[in-house]
């Protein structure tokens, strides 16, 4: 599992605003789930070596076939770095039985200050092989797109 998929995109808000909204249990449940999916944090721990365990349901379960069944993707995140306003490493493991969605996928949120607002690249290494390339940055960019809509109103 060697694949890297990203995107990125700038965000009309300050990077304290887009920080906060990366380490905010509503937040995350209202932006972080694609287009297509509603997310539910079942556990919180804010802090470097808390993380979080969200179920992510697809609205279409036919036209979507979830990893942990057929209607959802269970994700276990571990926070493995935290750098206010500049990043937040996540570590996600999905609940599966087929193999190929096994391993620790590791994802990082990158803040950069662009005139005023933020530049939001988001890199996913050790990507399961199970896990479709152009699907997988569709749905980052579709996470970053909510995102932006979440915050840009709050900066």
């Amino acid at each position: 599992m060697d694949r890297t998929d990203c995107a990125s995109r700038v965000i009309a808000a300050p990077p304290a605003t887009v920080y906060g909204a990366l380490l905010d249990r509503e937040s995350l449940e209202a932006w972080l789930p694609p287009d297509g999916m509603r997310g539910q944090v079942e556990r919180w721990d804010p802090r470097p070596g808390g993380g979080f365990r969200m179920v992510l349901t697809y609205l279409e379960a036919a036209d979507s076939p979830g990893k942990t069944s057929d209607a959802t993707d269970v994700v276990d995140v571990g926070f493995a770095d935290l750098v206010p306003l500049e990043r937040v490493v996540q570590r996600a493991v999905f609940e599966a039985d087929d193999p190929s969605y096994a391993g620790t996928m590791t994802m990082t949120w990158h803040l950069a200050a662009a005139g005023d607002g933020t530049e939001v690249t988001v890199t996913a290494t050790d990507v399961p092989p199970g896990i479709d390339q152009a699907v997988h940055e569709a749905g980052i960019a579709s996470s970053l797109a909510n995102l932006a809509l979440y915050v840009e109103g709050a900066g």
